[in-house]
């Protein structure tokens, strides 16, 4: 008797262990807050799973996610976090013996590590500003407040103005254009008009803090068109989050990818990755800010001053950024 008891203790016991403890590890989770900037493919490749399961683990059935969701990760088991210590080591190596100063900012948008250069240090935005001030006139369309068929009216004395863009070269006080139009041109041949318009209409100090509620810190401080490295990383990443949650933000995306300058970011970057990104020129200033969607896909801005050669400077951001491409490249192989 004290045998089959002590058998029937082992099986109560070995059932009992096999009803919920191996559940649990088979069906083990890792419980994750979408955090702006996530996709479903970044955090697959963040946890070494798949998207198909972690859609199926969560009842999805599309691939948009929103800040602030949780989801359950099956397995999950983040993998380590880089060191880009040798990557920024190098890109401080390279702009030491350039002419002018840089301000840099990385982002990798899988494991969310950055790292900057000068990347709070003030310089001219140049057309870079466009970016956030077309984010902005998305917003307003996405909220409803404004339509994308609404027209502007051009007044030289207000919105005249020379150098990049279309407009300038047949625009009539008195044309009128919808937002549509002014925003794409704004970003894909970065019309000076079109970007003017913009701006009067909402008002610069609108915004300004619009750009501030984004998170900029140095927004037209006295007045002038400069920015940070960080505060461009910040917008970039804005209209990132965008695209995710609004169609007209992936149209943004994909202005950003087929404008008609590209000297900077994407010059070194191999044919068939996509750059969305925004380039500005003031003499003495070029810039580029953006994403590069490789392998393992990151933010890059570079913004600068004292740079007398402009094909020289584009040059310079365009090694910056390939330097990024390839180190990401690496991380991705040894994954």
């Amino acid at each position: 008797m004290r045998k089959k008891g002590k058998f029937r203790l082992f099986l109560t016991s070995f059932l009992l262990f096999f009803l919920l403890v191996l559940p649990v590890a088979a069906w083990a989770v890792t419980y994750y807050h979408v955090v702006p900037g996530d996709s479903l493919w970044h955090i697959a490749r963040r946890f070494g799973t798949t998207v198909s399961e972690i859609m199926a683990a969560n009842n999805l059935t599309g691939d948009l996610i929103y800040p602030g969701q949780t989801l359950a990760v099956p397995d999950g088991a983040p993998s380590t976090a880089p060191d880009y210590g040798p990557l920024k080591e190098q890109i401080e190596n390279y702009l030491a013996g350039q002419p002018g100063t840089y301000g840099v900012y990385f982002k990798d948008l899988i494991s969310g590590q950055s790292f900057g250069i000068n990347a709070d240090l003030p310089l001219p935005a140049a057309s870079t500003v466009k970016l956030p001030a077309v984010l902005f006139i998305n917003y307003l369309v996405d909220q409803g407040r404004l339509d994308w068929q609404d027209k502007l009216t051009y007044q030289s004395d207000l919105h005249y103005q020379g150098g990049s863009g279309i407009l300038q070269f047949g625009v009539k006080d008195g044309d009128r254009y919808t937002l549509r139009t002014l925003t794409t041109l704004s970003i894909t041949v970065s019309d000076n008009i079109a970007y003017n318009m913009l701006r009067h209409f909402v008002g610069k100090e609108t915004l300004a803090q619009f750009m501030r509620q984004l998170g900029g810190q140095t927004v037209f401080p006295n007045g002038q068109n400069l920015s940070t490295a960080r505060d461009m990383a910040t917008y970039v990443q804005a209209a990132l989050d965008f695209s995710q949650a609004s169609p007209d933000g992936r149209r943004l995306l994909d202005d950003m990818a087929n404008g008609i300058y590209n000297e900077g970011i994407p010059a070194q970057i191999p044919a068939g990755i996509t750059v969305a990104h925004k380039e500005g020129f003031i003499w003495g200033s070029p810039g580029d800010v953006g994403v590069v969607f490789g392998s393992r896909p990151f933010i890059v801005t570079v913004l600068s001053q004292g740079v007398d050669d402009p094909d020289r400077g584009f040059a310079n951001i365009a090694t910056v950024a390939k330097m990024m491409y390839d180190y990401q490249e690496g991380l991705a192989r040894q994954q």
